[in-house]
């Protein structure tokens, strides 16, 4: 597949400059965004429609917020190859929807690493849903677009406002990105674990 129209969304992140207008050109153009918390509640406040991810997996946050996407109809949506007949019937079978876009970006470790916390403490700011959600969109980039930063929004946009979609050479450059950011991520966790005693 080379150019992908972009009709459904996850939006999950801790940065949240450009997000409210990276929302609403996104449902102008006819997505369906899907969200979590705090990026959920300002997508609201911003007078867009947006869908819990509590309702696409009929499953509450549980654990403190430590499992949220972590969810085959989540999952299944992200991982689907979209030229692959069976994966799509396999959804079909099972209700799942695919999506065509994740935008997330991750806890600041570092940021709650500084702070001094108690190893313990510290602990509870290593992102997981995230970085999951991340590596199976890259991984995917054949069927998805994966936005680790929102410093890539104008670019996203223009290219959908120019063609309708994003392209197979955009995505392929967002997933190689997306790789690098999250080895750093769980470079700095290994750093971090390895000098703090337990």
């Amino acid at each position: 597949m080379n150019l992908l129209p972009v009709k459904r969304a996850i939006l999950s992140v801790t940065d949240k400059s450009g997000l409210a207008e990276f929302g609403a050109f996104l449902v102008e153009n006819g997505c369906e965004l899907v969200s979590t918390g705090g990026t959920k509640r300002m997508l609201s406040e911003a007078g867009l429609p947006v869908t819990p991810v509590s309702d696409v997996t009929d499953f509450p946050e549980i654990l403190g917020g430590r499992v949220k996407t972590l969810h085959p109809m989540i999952h299944g949506g992200i991982l689907a190859d979209k030229d692959d007949h069976g994966h799509m019937e396999t959804l079909r079978d099972f209700g799942i929807e695919p999506f065509d876009l994740i935008c997330v970006n991750l806890y600041n470790f570092a940021q709650a690493a500084a702070k001094g916390l108690g190893l313990k403490d510290a602990v509870e700011q290593i992102d997981i849903g995230g970085p999951t959600m991340l590596r199976a969109s890259a991984k995917n980039f054949h069927s998805i677009l994966v936005v680790p930063d929102p410093q890539h929004y104008p670019r996203i946009m223009a290219e959908i406002a120019e063609s309708g979609g994003v392209s197979l050479a955009l995505r392929k450059e967002m997933a190689a990105l997306t790789f690098r950011l999250v080895s750093e991520y769980d470079a700095m966790i290994a750093s971090y674990l390895a000098e703090n005693d337990a």
